[in-house]
């Protein structure tokens, strides 16, 4: 697919990047917080449980990102990948609609109900997440890469960075009458067919780009290459994006899992659909208007400056426990958190090598994805079980997320100065060339 040397990319690829990125960001937000909200409703309010489950998929995802991202190198091709993957995403998150501790009772008696339940839900986390890394992590994102260039990855990641929010402003706003309801059968019905119908469009929609070839290189040491010594020294500035995008996943990681519970069961404001509606739309716009903003002025010049406003915001939300001043600073938070995921996502695209962008979308569900799944919930898991809150329910005793996540998540954050300043530097010496 050619781009001319302005970096257009036509009505299609801008098409195609909004409406097969929504649908795949429609069924993560689903998987990385609506599992774990039904999971705690319904089946167990075990803490470990849900920073289990993450963990478990963020394994799953990155595994599943390396072999089969390098395997679309290996063929030449993104698109068979990415509609029959969207396809059974679909399915497979459907049958969330039949997990229950009654059903889990029946299916195997003499076992823990409770137990049985919720480690199908973790299982089952496992399952979609490979067919939805597979399409998305793994397809989708190498096809961003191979159409896009370094003068429209900016553009192109902030709106790509901003679909998560609509995403979860689509899911609350719609869709969550349902699960407050307890109605989560259809709610996964429905996740469930809109991905299945995304892949159907993609069917359509997408077109290979023209410069894809086959890679021929051997495909297992293709899956390696990311992590031999060699290629890290090869490539240092793009390690030292990653490691950058580690850190801030990792702070966000520390919150995001509890997010909903904490609104709902700590703060008492159980209508969360407003200040989290508020808190996407402001964010998203703010991330589209900074990153066409970033590939005009370079985005080396808001990488600090912006860490330290997401920082802020971090903090700012631990004071905010009433309606009003948390929507405000939830926006500073999570505006700052895409401005600063949409300067280093591009930069990750702009040094990833062009004949390797399926086996380093692998790399980069290492360092997004898997090092802050498994690290972030549990750090969130600690701060939790450490502060002791809870509420009672009917009788029942249960732990309730705290405000120092928040303060954790702003600690974590403040590490990423570090490779921040590396990444300034670099970028400032590159230009003067």
């Amino acid at each position: 697919m050619k781009k001319d040397k302005t970096g257009a990319l036509g009505a299609r690829n801008w098409f195609s990047f909004i409406i097969f990125g929504l649908v795949g960001q429609l069924a993560w937000t689903v998987e990385n917080m609506y599992f774990n909200k039904f999971l705690y409703d319904t089946i167990s309010d075990n803490p470990n449980y849900i920073s289990t489950m993450v963990a478990a998929s963020a394994i799953v995802a990155t595994l599943t990102t390396l072999v089969m991202g390098t395997l679309s190198d290996r063929v030449g091709k993104r698109k068979v990948f990415m509609i029959l993957g969207y396809i059974i995403w679909g399915f497979t998150t459907m049958a969330f609609a039949f997990i229950t501790v009654d059903n889990a009772a029946k299916l195997f008696p003499t076992l823990n109900a409770v137990s049985v339940a919720a480690i199908t839900v973790i299982i089952m986390d496992c399952v979609m997440t490979f067919f939805g890394s597979t399409a998305n992590d793994g397809a989708f994102n190498a096809w961003v890469t191979d159409v896009t260039d370094n003068s429209n990855r900016a553009r192109v990641e902030a709106v790509l960075s901003a679909l998560p929010l609509i995403a979860m402003l689509i899911v609350f706003g719609v869709l969550d009458s349902f699960t407050q309801n307890g109605n989560w059968k259809l709610f996964y019905i429905i996740i469930g067919s809109v991905v299945i119908l995304g892949g159907i469009v993609g069917l359509f929609l997408i077109k290979e780009s023209e410069g894809l070839k086959p890679n021929k290189d051997n495909y297992f040491g293709n899956i390696i290459y990311g992590f031999r010594p060699s290629t890290v020294k090869q490539n240092k500035m793009l390690y030292i994006s990653f490691v950058a995008f580690t850190i801030v996943c990792i702070a966000y990681q520390v919150f995001l899992p509890y997010l909903i519970i904490y609104i709902d069961h700590t703060l008492g404001i159980h209508d969360y659909a407003i200040p989290l509606g508020i808190i996407l739309i402001l964010s998203a716009v703010i991330s589209v208007i900074m990153g066409n903003v970033m590939d005009r002025v370079g985005k080396e010049k808001f990488y600090i400056p912006i860490l330290a406003v997401l920082v802020f915001g971090c903090i700012a939300v631990y004071f905010s426990r009433t309606l009003l001043p948390l929507a405000i600073t939830g926006t500073v938070m999570m505006g700052a958190n895409l401005v600063v995921s949409s300067a280093v996502n591009a930069t990750i695209r702009d040094y990833t090598p062009e004949d390797k962008a399926g086996l380093f979308q692998g790399i980069r569900m290492f360092f997004s994805v898997l090092l802050p799944m498994v690290i972030g919930p549990f750090i969130g898991s600690a701060v939790i079980r450490n502060s002791n809150e809870t509420y009672e329910e009917y009788g029942v005793v249960k732990q309730v997320p705290t405000p120092n996540i928040f303060i954790a998540a702003a600690i974590v954050c403040a590490f990423a100065l570090i490779p921040m300043i590396v990444l300034t530097k670099k970028q400032k010496e590159n230009n003067k060339k």
